[in-house]
């Protein structure tokens, strides 16, 4: 999470500077509750300056909610909300489903068209880091060189079996079980 306008513009600088490729932007700014995580200004910087840079950008439903500027009630509010990213900030964009919108479906809207990932809710409370570790992983597979699709569906499969995992940490919602494919298939390359 970035919460200044100087850090939004400091990293829009680098990424342009390195030609930076696959840039995934997870736009951490309304928490699952709600409340807001970065001022009003730097959501003005982060749409201004980095939004335009990302190949994805992977907004929870609040987050869609505010880039849109539009209240998201069923999946076909989705599919508008997805849309109106898309085209505002000319990238593909992954509206996360896991908001009460739907079971736990994912949706990749991108070039006009749009697919559904679908999932199921899995009953663990330790969900801390789960939009963060989606789009890292987006990233990575990215640079392994899986296409957008595959990417986003090897993700899913990923977080799916992280939850499931069941990793119960301390007290309060921890993190889930990265290492519980340590060593499998989400290590291969894509050829």
């Amino acid at each position: 999470m970035v919460s200044s306008s100087s850090l939004i513009e400091m990293i829009a600088k680098k990424l342009k500077e390195y030609k930076a490729e696959n840039i995934v932007v997870d736009p951490v700014m309304v928490a699952t509750s709600g409340a807001r995580l970065i001022s009003e200004d730097a959501i003005e910087t982060l749409k201004k300056e980095l939004l335009p840079l990302a190949t994805l950008i992977t907004p929870n439903i609040p987050e869609a909610e505010v880039l849109s500027e539009m209240d998201i009630m069923d999946e076909e509010s989705m599919v508008e909300a997805a849309k109106k990213i898309s085209e505002t900030f000319g990238c593909a964009t992954l509206v996360k489903g896991g908001h009460q919108i739907n079971d736990a479906n994912d949706l990749l809207y991108r070039n006009d068209s749009f697919t559904w990932f679908k999932g199921k809710r899995i009953n663990n409370s330790n969900t801390h880091g789960t939009g963060c570790t989606l789009s890292s992983a987006i990233a990575s597979n990215l640079a392994k060189g899986f296409d957008l699709d595959d990417s986003v569906k090897r993700v899913k499969d990923y977080i799916s079996g992280a939850l499931s995992a069941m990793l119960d940490l301390g007290k309060g919602s921890g993190p889930m079980d990265h290492s519980f494919a340590i060593d499998n298939e989400y290590t291969k390359e894509p050829f």
